[in-house]
């Protein structure tokens, strides 16, 4: 039997390992490959940041890391764990939603082996800030494999209902700021809690899980936990302890957010979307202006509690206002989704030069892939966005 294919995944949040969970859900099940998991930032963190990787999840620190032969690294963030062995360096990114330099970066993208776009926007985006070169052999268009469950059906936004403890026969409103000194949480979060809670919905609150860290920088140093404890209602109100927000988008009959990629994610449900625009979060973030546009040009824009608690109303009784925006912005923005799944599992065999045992390989083909010959989109500057690239093996 031929060797144990590792592949080391590193994540600095519980939210950078869902970007990845369909896709190791799919690759655990074959025995050739085995998969460690490392927060090389925070290492004590890490049984909490792979909480929903499985019973089994071996999760290793540096030193481990540091001397194991692995054949590919795999992260969503800029994290560059220190390898003593080659592998695969797998740049997958997170989020849609512009912020912190991910649709401008000042570095170089030339060190990693392979770059898995969300989007095109994305990747030409990254080609005129300079880090990327046009012809890079690391790119790939895959899409995002996380969102694959808000367009096939597996999730139902009544049965999710249920599953929380909250009636399918009330409208639901989702709660969902991003994380940030500056976000609309830590302004007025409370209060429009307490204004939803009074209206005949359910809420459900979801923080983004730098808000559950005390730090002053991501959190503004507010136990956002305990400060919600008091607002919830059994069957009314309800905070959600989940790292995965799909489930919650499906849920949610409108969504409220400041400016979190979820916001994005959730256009793909095509379901009326309410923005509290925070111009101090903007800068902060460091939000690409593309994006700044393109969240208001889907959603009502609002300022504060009053305009916040009628734009929801207004949503509620109109839902299909902005339907055409929220659907072309979501073609724009999510690379064939319902399908990345299959092309993230596709590269990823590739990228650790193993043929996939338990599909029809045919089943993984993806334009430009190793097998095919690549199609140009003539809409891109890249002419080969996905040719074929050697990893250095793990040897």
């Amino acid at each position: 039997m031929s060797h144990v294919r590792r592949i080391l995944v590193d994540a600095r949040t519980p939210v950078h390992y869902t970007m990845f969970a369909p896709v190791h859900r799919v690759m655990a099940r074959d025995d050739r490959v085995g998969f460690h998991f490392i927060a090389s930032d925070e290492p004590g963190s890490a049984a909490e940041i792979f909480r929903d990787a499985g019973a089994g999840a071996r999760v290793v620190g540096p030193a481990t890391a540091a001397l194991t032969k692995y054949d590919a690294y795999l992260t969503s963030d800029f994290t560059w764990t220190r390898l003593l062995h080659r592998a695969c360096r797998i740049q997958m990114f997170h989020g849609v939603g512009g912020k912190y330099g991910f649709d401008a970066p000042t570095e170089p993208l030339g060190a990693w082996h392979r770059l898995f776009f969300v989007n095109r926007r994305r990747l030409n985006n990254c080609i005129d800030a300079g880090a990327l070169d046009a012809n890079s052999p690391a790119i790939r268009l895959v899409g995002m494999p996380k969102v694959d469950c808000l367009v096939d059906r597996s999730l139902t936004r009544d049965a999710v209902l249920i599953a929380t403890g909250l009636s399918p026969e009330r409208p639901s409103v989702l709660y969902a700021p991003t994380w940030s000194p500056a976000s609309s949480l830590n302004d007025m979060g409370l209060e429009l809690v307490d204004r939803l809670a009074a209206m005949p919905v359910n809420v459900i609150v979801k923080l983004h899980d730098r808000s559950r860290d005390l730090r002053p920088q991501y959190s503004g140093g507010v136990d956002w936990i305990a400060a919600l404890g008091t607002r919830l209602r059994p069957g009314r109100v309800l905070l959600a302890e989940e790292a995965d927000i799909c489930p919650y988008l499906v849920a949610a009959d409108v969504l409220i957010t400041d400016h979190s990629s979820c916001g994005f994610e959730y256009l793909l449900l095509d379901r009326p979307l309410v923005r509290i625009h925070r111009p101090a979060l903007i800068e902060l973030a460091n939000i690409h202006q593309d994006y700044v546009r393109l969240l208001a040009d889907v959603s009502q824009s609002t300022t504060g509690i009053e305009d916040t608690i009628a734009a929801v109303e207004r949503a509620l009784a109109s839902p299909r206002e902005k339907s055409a925006a929220r659907r072309a912005v979501a073609a724009d923005l999510f690379h064939e989704p319902g399908t990345a799944t299959a092309r993230c599992v596709a590269e990823m065999y590739d990228a650790i030069a193993l043929e996939p045992r338990r599909v029809q390989s045919a089943a993984f083909r993806v334009q430009g892939s190793p097998g095919q010959s690549p199609v140009p989109n003539p809409q891109s500057p890249v002419p080969n966005p996905q040719s074929p690239v050697v990893c250095p093996p793990s040897a």
